[in-house]
C-alpha cells in the first residue's frame, strides 16, 4: 500500500515518514538542550556539550542544522513560540495608567525569561548575523506591542515623532534598558519595573502633548 496519492502525489492527512519524525525528534531535542544549557548558566554552550545533552552524536547534531547560525535560528524561533503560547495581550480599553502598569509588569516578565538568552547572546552577537536579527525581531515585537496599546494616546502625532517615541518606548521595554537596572544597577524586580513604567508614561505623555488639535478634539 502507497503512503501517498498515486494521481496526486499528496501524502494522506496525518501521514508522517518515519524517517522525517525521527529527524524532528532530533532536532527538537537539540534545540531543547541548547536551551537547558544556557538556562543552567551555561552561556557559551559547545557543539559537543549541546549533543551530549540531546544525547544525540555530535556529527548528527551538525548533519541536521549544519552550523551555529543554522542553530540560533531554530533556537531563537522556539524561544519566541514559548512567549507566543504564554503571552495574553493587554486590554487596550484600560486606563492609560492600568495600561502602563500592566504592560510593564508583563514586559518585566518576559525580559526575566530571556535573560540567560540575552547574556548568552551578548557573548556571541558581534559575530553572528543571525544572533543580532534575533535582536531586532524582540525590539520590532516590543514596538508593534506599543503602537497596539497606546494607539489611541499616538493617534495624531506626527509620523517623524511618533516614530521616535514608539522607538524610545521599545528601548525602556527591552534587554538594553532591563540590563541597565538589573545588571548595572542591581535594582530589585518591583524597583525596576517602577523605573520602566515611569519611562513609558514620561514617553506617552509627550505624545499627547504632540498631538495635532484635530486629533485631541
Amino acid at each position: 500500500m502507497y503512503a501517498y496519492d498515486m494521481d496526486t502525489g499528496i501524502r494522506p492527512p496525518g501521514h508522517v515518514d518515519g524517517r522525517s519524525a525521527r529527524a524532528e525528534r532530533t532536532r527538537q531535542a537539540v534545540i531543547d538542550a541548547h536551551i537547558a544549557l544556557i538556562r543552567a548558566g551555561e552561556l557559551k554552550p559547545t557543539g559537543a556539550q549541546i549533543a551530549a545533552r540531546a544525547g544525540v552524536s555530535l556529527r548528527s547534531l551538525w548533519g541536521h542544522f549544519g552550523d551555529l547560525e543554522k542553530l540560533f535560528e531554530a533556537t531563537g524561533a522556539e524561544l519566541l513560540r514559548r512567549q507566543d503560547d504564554a503571552y495574553e495581550p493587554v486590554d487596550p480599553s484600560l486606563p492609560l495608567s492600568e495600561r502602563i502598569d500592566a504592560y510593564c509588569r508583563q514586559r518585566a516578565e518576559l525580559l526575566e525569561f530571556i535573560a540567560p538568552f540575552a547574556r548568552s547572546s551578548e557573548i556571541r552577537a558581534p559575530f553572528s548575523r543571525e544572533l543580532q536579527h534575533n535582536r531586532l525581531r524582540y525590539f520590532e515585537r516590543a514596538a508593534f506591542e506599543a503602537q497596539v496599546l497606546f494607539a489611541r494616546e499616538l493617534d495624531g502625532v506626527g509620523s517623524e515623532v511618533r516614530c521616535q517615541i514608539e522607538s524610545s518606548i521599545a528601548i525602556s521595554t527591552t534587554w538594553p534598558m532591563w540590563v541597565s537596572l538589573r545588571d548595572v544597577l542591581r535594582l530589585p524586580v518591583p524597583d525596576a519595573v517602577e523605573v520602566m513604567k515611569r519611562a513609558v508614561k514620561a514617553l506617552v505623555c509627550e505624545a499627547m502633548a504632540a498631538r495635532r488639535p484635530a486629533a485631541v478634539s
